[in-house]
């Protein structure tokens, strides 16, 4: 961490003392990861908070979008017109003609100068690219030819990885281009980032008269806007909400949580919902209450996790959590008498009858996100003299690549590759105590790389991480259980369809019980799993398992290796 701090100060002199200790910060969690580009690229990302910060290829660093949201002036920036960021971000680089040329003159640059590229009335970066000339070399030119080479855009798939956030509106500290802009200070920049914000008209490389319209037409409807603007600013302070204007940002999402949470324990959930998995409260029932135009996010709030949300309403005695299965919380008590609870009044726009109606509907509209599960492993201390190269200790936890790639390094260091055939390699006296038994270490001395990664998975121990829709992410020890479909003879020779471990995937038992019933027409019922503290299955008459398959792979896209007993479905007979 002190390394990377001392080449971020050196790659981003601008940064302050204390801007570098909030970037790269002490105490938080810093994760590496490694990707490879379309051209196979290897590139190392920096992850803080679930964004990627930094990204470095060939052993420079280079900021992302979400950095330079925090820090707009890190790079000098140069204004494209907002119908040129599909372009951008489907891969082109960007030409001079799309260039606007400001007031004030261009920033002066020389070729391989990193750059912010941003959109016309708007300060926030949305793609990070390198000059292929100088300032000089650009006016030069007349302003043609290829300006820039495009490195990372907003949209793509390195912004994927992140939180998928918006750039915020920060207004230009001058204007982009001279003319009327002097008659709009004081106005809202206008917002160049729409819901949806690759459909936009194809502009490609623009000649200087299209620039000049596409202005006036930014100016017309920015004074419109201003236009619409002017009553508001007419009315008396009286009326203006300014303690709501006033709210930071973050509290305004604390009291967006609280507003939904009062709004879902009143109007959606009932006392026979009960235990209600956390993540169903927060994906089905939350949501819904959320009002037009504004969405959750727990990573904006004060909380920046759910379940320490839910710990404040605990501590408030609103209701009570516990952790029925391993790893997932539910919601066992809720105590409806609550004075804040009575106290809440619905919203305008939610009306008492849509509310019961939602309520009684509430298992067919609900919306299940599978969980995005993956396969970790932690170094044991028979693997350590293998991985103690890399930086990694006992307990260290690494996904499969990381593994594959801190083998390949280590194999590639220590020269260990077969010169006369690259698809083996040299075992060494450390490969030779971490991967062979000893009946095998007489015997090996070579290994094929299959061979090679497949023992070293085998012989460290298995972790998962599970990640919730809307929740962070959750590592677990051992290997996920998968959900268990059985069928069972019953009284008077009835066969039952049993269906366990649905609570470990974020699915609500007595959820999924309800909408078998209706779809199979067949009695459902919950009932404790044998032998097991505080778990419950599904029982459902018949062998329903082709109803189920159906459900589970095709409506709530569960992978087919989470779901084990879909081969004893019955087999269906010929159509005639």
């Amino acid at each position: 961490r002190r390394k990377l701090r001392s080449d971020v100060a050196a790659a981003f002199p601008n940064l302050s003392a204390e801007q570098l200790a909030e970037f790269i910060p002490n105490k938080e969690e810093l994760n590496v990861i490694k990707i490879y580009s379309h051209k196979g690229e290897a590139v190392t990302v920096y992850m803080n908070h679930r964004n990627p910060i930094l990204f470095e290829v060939e052993k420079a660093l280079y900021p992302t979008v979400y950095s330079l949201w925090v820090y707009p002036d890190l790079l000098p920036a140069f204004s494209t017109w907002p119908p040129v960021l599909q372009k951008l971000a489907g891969g082109a680089d960007l030409m001079l003609p799309g260039v606007v040329v400001p007031s004030s003159g261009f920033p002066q640059v020389e070729q391989g100068t990193l750059c912010a590229v941003t959109l016309l009335g708007n300060r926030a970066p949305v793609a990070v690219a390198v000059a292929t000339m100088s300032t000089a070399e650009m006016l030069a030119a007349g302003m043609k030819g290829k300006g820039f080479a495009v490195l990372h855009t907003y949209l793509d798939h390195l912004w994927e990885y992140g939180d998928k956030s918006y750039p915020p509106t920060l207004t230009p500290l001058v204007p982009d281009c001279a003319g009327d802009e002097e008659e709009q200070e004081g106005t809202e920049p206008v917002n160049s980032f729409p819901p949806d914000p690759v459909q936009h008209v194809d502009m490609g490389d623009l000649s200087l008269k299209e620039q000049e319209n596409c202005a006036e037409l930014l100016g017309k409807e920015e004074f419109q806007e201003n236009r619409a603007a002017e009553p508001a600013e007419n009315t008396s302070t009286e009326d203006q909400q300014q303690p709501e204007d006033s709210r930071t940002p973050q509290e305004q999402m604390d009291a967006l949580f609280n507003q939904c949470f009062f709004h879902a324990l009143k109007c959606k959930v009932k006392k026979s919902d009960l235990p209600l998995l956390t993540s169903t409260f927060l994906g089905s029932h939350m949501f819904s209450c959320c009002p037009a135009g504004q969405q959750l996010d727990i990573k904006k709030s004060s909380y920046k996790k759910f379940s320490k949300f839910l710990q404040s309403m605990q501590n408030q005695k609103i209701l009570q959590v516990k952790e029925l299965s391993k790893g997932v919380e539910s919601i066992v008590e809720v105590d409806w008498k609550h004075p804040d609870i009575k106290a809440f009044a619905v919203p305008e726009g939610f009306s008492s009858a849509s509310a019961a109606q939602d309520s009684k509907s509430e298992d067919r509209e609900q919306v299940y996100h599978a969980p995005e599960i993956i396969p970790l492993y932690g170094v044991s201390a028979r693997m350590v003299p293998l991985f103690q190269e890399s930086g990694h200790r006992k307990g260290s936890i690494l996904s499969s690549s990381e593994v594959r790639n801190i083998i390949i390094d280590y194999v590639k260091t220590n020269e260990l590759v077969d010169e006369s055939n690259k698809n083996f390699v040299k075992v060494n006296a450390i490969l030779c105590d971490c991967l062979l038994d000893k009946s095998e270490q007489d015997e090996i001395s070579h290994l094929k790389w299959d061979d090679l990664f497949s023992r070293c998975l085998e012989r460290r121990k298995p972790f998962h991480q599970v990640t919730f829709f809307g929740q962070e992410p959750v590592v677990r020890k051992g290997n996920i259980e998968a959900i268990n479909i059985t069928t069972a003879q019953r009284s008077s020779n009835k066969k039952v369809t049993i269906i366990k471990n649905l609570e470990l995937y974020g699915l609500d038992p007595q959820c999924v019980a309800n909408t078998l019933q209706q779809k199979v027409q067949a009695s459902a019922t919950i009932t404790p799993v044998p032998g097991a503290k505080d778990r419950v299955q599904v029982q459902i008459q018949g062998n329903q398992i082709h109803h189920l398959a159906k459900m589970l792979l095709e409506e709530y896209q569960l992978p087919r290796k989470y779901v084990r007993g879909l081969e004893k479905a019955p087999k269906l007979g010929r159509k005639k």
